[in-house]
Parts: structure tokens; sequence; C-alpha cells
């Protein structure tokens, strides 16, 4: 597996990083301040969150006066997709020969 899909994969497996992640994608550029308001944690723990999230390539940030807007960067996702991608075609090819050899079996 690539090194990249390997930090998105640890990234992505904490659930408060995927709810994070999940609300910059769907609400757009947000405050660390909105970010804890809705995440259930507390301000540092948000920090801490999107540092691995920056980590992985998936947010970026901006400073703007005093406060840091953060975006999803969805784009980031895609050794993830393609790995997927790899292992849909693989067990499709598996189960389409299983299915071959149990049609042969049947006749």
């Amino acid at each position: 597996m690539p090194a990249a899909a390997n930090h998105l994969f640890k990234a992505l497996a904490d659930p408060t990083r995927r709810a994070i992640f999940e609300r910059l994608t769907r609400d757009g550029e947000q405050t660390v301040h909105s970010l804890t308001d809705r995440a259930g944690v507390s301000q540092p723990a948000v920090s801490k969150h999107l540092v691995v999230l920056k980590r992985a390539k998936l947010v970026r940030h901006r400073r703007e006066g005093r406060e840091t807007h953060y975006s999803a960067q969805p784009q980031a996702l895609t050794p993830l997709i393609d790995w997927m991608s790899f292992y849909g075609a693989f067990w499709r090819d598996h189960i389409d020969r299983l299915e071959n050899l149990l049609n042969r079996m049947d006749k």
C-alpha cells in the first residue's frame, strides 16, 4: 500500500477526524472555533485532529487576522480511491472466476 494511503487510513480511522473532514467537505471553510462548537471535544483536541488531517493533506489552512480557517481537500483521497479500485477489480475478477467454476461444475 502506498505511504499516502497509509496516512489517509490513519487520519480517517478516528471518528472525530472523519466528522471534521466531512463537515469541512459538506459545509466549506470553517474556523477552529466553529469546528469546536460542533465537534463534541475541546478546542485543543480539535487542533490536534486538524494537525493529523493536515499531515495527510486532507485539509489546508489559512490565517486571517487572529483566526485560522480550514478547508477540506477531497482530492487528497485519490490514493485511497485508487487502492480501493484496485481491490474492487481484484475481488470482481475472483468472484467471476468462482462463478465460472461453479457453472462448469453444474454441467
